[in-house]
């Protein structure tokens, strides 16, 4: 029995989209006969040889259920128990999990304001000193998103710029990938010259965002840096028993092109929605749009108007900024009726 409507779209999240039909079918082909649990399975073999494909031959999977978990468990694997991580202060880790990587990581997060999402090595020296200092926790690992949570994309000069600062201090460096595929379209570059080929030591890559049901995974880049994953994994109750149907979502996504075709389309809507409304009169843009996220300032009423029709959410509600998201099955249709209703609302406002 279906419960919504079927037609139904808004731009509040990419995690509001359904589940690409070839993973859905993926699932399918995977739910035949029995396979071996806790990923000694067929797909989880081959989803190893799909990530070295992208990351290189020293990568490795570690498939979990959410982007939280697999932060967590893949800062736990870099740190000792008196570690630190710097982040930005907008980061997924600081602001979007529920304390989990202090809570449950038992980890310190030094989070450091930026104006765009993005750290440097400047803004990592606030918050990266006091080796040494039994007072302090130790500033050991860098956390860093690609594409960050406010729409904006490294430049491989960048990552660069900052891994190197980072290894040069002795941190390890740690990359929340959520929606790293978006970041691969908006760059047009390959998964590895901007993760692997600049120094990332360990990053999550992200699935549910981009057209999977709920499949993440740990990707091991500098097996040197990252120890105890495997019990790390369990104890955070991230171990699938039936870890072929996470594994099967992943290898569905990564191992041709849909995952870039689906990101590509993404960002693709938003520039669409970008461009539509740059030149309205009482429509400010908070931030670049350089992958699937629109941030954008309306006037007074406006937001209450539009979300009669469209699902979407207020990022910063003191200054009427709100975040517009598109998602692999967002339609230019989709994007054109959103807009010619925002316009008529602004217009209403004036």
């Amino acid at each position: 029995m279906q419960l919504h409507d079927p037609a139904a779209r808004g731009f509040a999240s990419d995690n509001y989209s359904g589940v690409h039909p070839d993973v859905l079918a993926a699932i399918g082909a995977a739910n035949l006969g029995h396979q071996s649990s806790y990923g000694n399975d067929v797909y989880t073999r081959r989803l190893q040889e799909v990530v070295r494909q992208h990351f290189g031959e020293d990568a490795e999977a570690w498939p979990v259920f959410n982007g939280t978990g697999a932060n967590v468990t893949g800062l736990q694997a870099v740190l000792p128990r008196w570690g630190a991580v710097v982040c930005a202060r907008t980061a997924h880790i600081n602001v979007d999990e529920g304390g989990a990587p202090e809570r449950v990581g038992g980890l310190k997060l030094y989070s450091v304001p930026t104006p765009d999402g993005k750290l440097t090595p400047d803004l990592v020296d606030t918050e990266a000193w006091g080796f040494g200092d039994e007072h302090r926790a130790q500033p050991l690992a860098l956390s860093i998103t690609q594409s960050t949570e406010l729409g904006t994309v490294y430049t491989v000069e960048e990552l660069s710029a900052l891994t190197r600062h980072a290894h040069d201090v002795g941190m390890v460096v740690h990359l929340d990938g959520a929606r790293l595929s978006n970041a691969a379209a908006s760059l047009g570059l390959p998964l590895r010259a901007f993760t692997t080929e600049v120094g990332v030591d360990i990053l999550t890559l992200g699935g549910t965002k981009n057209g999977a049901l709920g499949a993440e995974a740990i990707v091991v880049l500098n097996p040197d840096a990252v120890h105890g994953l495997v019990y790390a994994r369990k104890f955070n109750m991230q171990l699938a028993s039936k870890m072929r149907f996470v594994s099967a979502q992943l290898v569905a996504l990564y191992s041709g092109d849909l995952w870039l075709r689906n990101a590509g389309h993404a960002n693709a809507m938003a520039a669409r929605l970008r461009a539509a409304l740059e030149g309205v009169p009482g429509i400010t843009f908070a931030q670049p749009t350089q992958a699937n996220g629109v941030f954008a300032r309306l006037p007074d009423g406006v937001a209450d108007v539009v979300r009669e029709r469209f699902a979407f959410y207020d990022w910063d509600a003191s200054v009427n900024e709100v975040r517009w998201m598109c998602s692999f099955d967002t339609t230019a249709e989709d994007v054109d009726t959103f807009a010619a209703l925002v316009t008529e609302a602004v217009a209403a406002r004036r």
